[in-house]
């Protein structure tokens, strides 16, 4: 009956958005009504859960997006976008721009959260695509892949992390599996993928991108350009490696962890553009400040999308849901990696966060294979691409795409959505023929 019931309210949410026309924020407080309500919650739980939804999701994600938008519209605005995007193009060649790209955003997705490297790099591949006359899809997916795979795969992502924690895998191991794994499947759901999906007219919001092509001799230089767009992955980097050598009780500790934190590396980061962008060529705080703000604007209903998906997901999990999907499937017979990736994947669909459905999945399988000799690093690995599998509209990654490439619920369904499903499906693949080598 629950899973009855969490069908049927998925069912709803894409009746009222894509036949209805009905806000999707508005939708998903519904649909988390309607789902909470059914599954036995009492309606004052409901209402908790739901608020516990909202403040859980954009409290990690205000000051990131927030932040992100004014940052990326200083590096689009003062010319270091289109700096970049020259040198890229002019350094590959157009024909070679998806592996740019694809290596810009798998470096940059090891040491960043997702939504940190997406609000980041986004408004570049903007600029990017208009610079190289490409379509934007061409350019886009092979970079969302990157940070997808990245964001599933790989430690030190926190479901990844955590999920290799609890089945006692080794971290290095995950790593350079994860990696073999994350080859084919970032070539497979980028560049393959853009060529085969049919063409989808993706329009930008303008406040992500710059309102003026500027002549070269106006540009910023290469290396201050590269140097202020990429401070955010240094600092947030440099505190990633740094933490695996010192434990917690070094002096310095705190200190490395704090400006590693990704709202406080896009603050300094925010900052320092303010002055190596603007101020010192000319530009006055306030004009600085009007841009940004212009570019708050256009995250303000993505903000709100997504602490309506973070509603939902945290209805499904109060309720039990996503215990009650690991348990219908724990008596099965299928290969304990296969399975890993099966619950994930159903966890995924109904909860919507990837970092819920690893863990969760992870939980319920701990006990399973405790006494087996399966690889521990690979179940992290296939739980991980079950994780990432078909994205929808409970995802706030889909609403990240959908909002950003300004495009509609049926062309993000079909690219985004595929793209994601690809990862999956590629990954488990990929675990299953490392499990015969290793």
């Amino acid at each position: 009956m629950p899973l009855f019931i969490v069908v049927c309210g998925i069912l709803l949410l894409f009746i009222l958005i894509v036949f209805g026309k009905l806000n999707a924020f508005v939708s998903f407080i519904l649909v988390s009504l309607v789902i909470g309500i059914l599954n036995g919650m009492p309606i004052n739980e409901v209402i908790e859960s739901i608020e516990n939804g909202f403040g859980n999701t954009l409290g990690s994600l205000v000051m990131i997006l927030g932040l992100g938008a004014m940052f990326g519209k200083i590096i689009a605005e003062s010319g270091a976008a289109q700096q970049i995007s020259f040198r890229l193009i002019n350094s590959f060649g157009v024909k070679n721009i998806q592996l740019a790209v694809m290596l810009s955003g798998f470096i940059i997705g090891l040491t960043m959260f997702y939504e940190v490297g997406f609000v980041i790099l986004v408004p570049l591949i903007f600029t990017v695509a208009s610079s190289s006359k490409l379509p934007l899809m061409h350019v886009g997916l092979p970079l969302l892949a990157s940070l997808s795979v990245a964001h599933g795969y790989l430690p030190p992502h926190p479901g990844p992390t955590a999920v290799a924690i609890l089945f006692d895998a080794d971290i290095g191991k995950t790593l350079i599996y994860g990696t073999i794994v994350a080859i084919p499947a970032i070539l497979i759901s980028g560049p393959v993928l853009s060529k085969i999906i049919k063409k989808v007219n993706a329009k930008p919001l303008e406040s992500f991108m710059s309102s003026k092509i500027l002549s070269s001799n106006e540009l910023p230089s290469f290396f201050i350009s590269i140097f202020s767009a990429l401070l955010p992955v240094f600092l947030i980097g440099a505190s990633t490696i740094t933490l695996v050598f010192i434990n917690d009780e070094n002096q310095f500790f705190e200190f490395i962890k704090f400006f590693g934190n990704p709202s406080i590396a896009l603050l300094i980061s925010f900052i320092f553009s303010m002055y190596s962008l603007g101020i010192s060529r000319g530009e006055s705080i306030g004009s600085i400040m009007k841009k940004s703000s212009d570019s708050i604007k256009g995250v303000t209903m993505v903000l709100l999308i997504i602490a309506g998906s973070g509603a939902l997901k945290e209805i499904l999990t109060d309720s039990g849901v996503s215990q009650y999907i690991g348990s219908l499937l724990i008596d099965s017979r299928l290969s304990p990696l296969f399975l890993g990736w099966t619950i994930a994947t159903l966890i995924r669909v109904c909860v919507g966060s990837a970092t819920v459905a690893a863990l969760t999945s992870a939980g319920i399988l701990v006990p399973i294979i405790t006494n087996t000799d399966i690889n521990a690093e690979l179940m992290v690995l296939a739980i991980g691409s079950g994780s990432i599998m078909l994205s929808h509209v409970n995802d706030g990654g889909f609403w990240l795409f959908k909002e950003y490439f300004n495009v509609s619920v049926k062309d993000t369904l079909s690219t985004w959505t595929i793209m994601e499903t690809s990862i999956g499906v590629i990954g488990i693949i990929g675990v299953l023929i490392l499990d015969i080598f290793v």
